[in-house]
């Protein structure tokens, strides 16, 4: 069952415009979730915001949002002034540009979500800018306020629809230079990188969702299903820590063993 849409607003290009929905890609609402208890009375524990000064408990009526600009002196914003900042890009997505999707290095996307048009009238108007990304190869790029806070984003077609990706700014990616610029800058051995390639090879597999399971999740719905059966609950096993050599490694030894344990292990499948 699809998720109710989390924002819904316009898609413009120059004078072409249609009615948009948005959803984000990435959900956790099936991961647990854990409540502080008081262990002596088996209540909740419930967080409250105290006044700094005077210790007394602030009620949300009277919670402000403050930008400190000296020592006890704020400058004091309510929730409407905020929102009302960037108010052209609250409800729409006006493409500014178009870049080259290949251009844009995976360190730059942040969040992704998706778009489909929010009612039939808007279908025509949406398949026709999505048509033309993908035949271009090109992405939307944008401004638009999630999360209380005006985001740059790429819009690419993706199926039927499309993906709004909000992306980092500037500030927020570090200069690789400054830790690649000198690791690994001797080439490898040439018989080191054919035995890495086989090894590579051998553990290839398709993707699939099942790849990137959450161990920890799955043993911690066991504990908690047994621990409802008032059955004795008993502690994940860790694992033994590997044991650690102080000599250096002989990458061609370690490379010939990886290999012969991977042919044992085809063999026994």
């Amino acid at each position: 069952m699809a998720q109710r849409a989390f924002w819904k607003g316009y898609l413009k290009l120059s004078l072409v415009t249609c009615r948009v929905a948005m959803t984000p890609v990435v959900t956790e609402s099936s991961k647990l979730r854990f409540h502080n208890i008081n262990r002596k009375t088996g209540n909740r524990v419930v967080n409250r915001y105290i006044d700094a000064e005077t210790g007394k408990p602030v009620d949300d009526d009277d919670q402000v949002k403050g930008y400190a600009r000296g020592e006890d002196d704020y400058v004091l914003f309510e929730d409407e002034e905020l929102e009302d900042v960037a108010l052209e890009s609250t409800r729409t997505i006006d493409i500014e540009s178009f870049v080259p999707q290949s251009s844009i290095g995976w360190v730059w996307y942040d969040s992704p979500h998706f778009l489909a048009p929010a009612d039939k009238v808007s279908e025509e108007a949406f398949a026709v800018i999505r048509e033309a990304m993908r035949k271009t190869d090109t992405g939307g790029i944008a401004r638009l306020v999630l999360y209380r806070r005006e985001h740059s984003v790429l819009i690419v077609p993706r199926d039927n629809g499309m993906v709004v990706w909000t992306l980092r700014y500037g500030d927020e990616v570090r200069d690789a230079d400054a830790y690649f610029d000198t690791s690994g800058a001797e080439p490898p051995a040439a018989r080191a990188k054919t035995m890495m390639k086989k090894l590579v090879q051998a553990r290839l597999r398709d993707w699939t969702p099942k790849l990137v399971q959450d161990p920890v999740e799955d043993r911690l719905h066991e504990i908690i299903a047994m621990r409802t059966k008032k059955a004795k609950g008993t502690k994940p096993k860790s694992a033994p820590e590997p044991q650690r050599k102080d000599n250096v490694i002989d990458i061609m030894e370690a490379l010939r063993r990886s290999l012969a344990s991977e042919k044992k292990g085809a063999t026994r499948k």
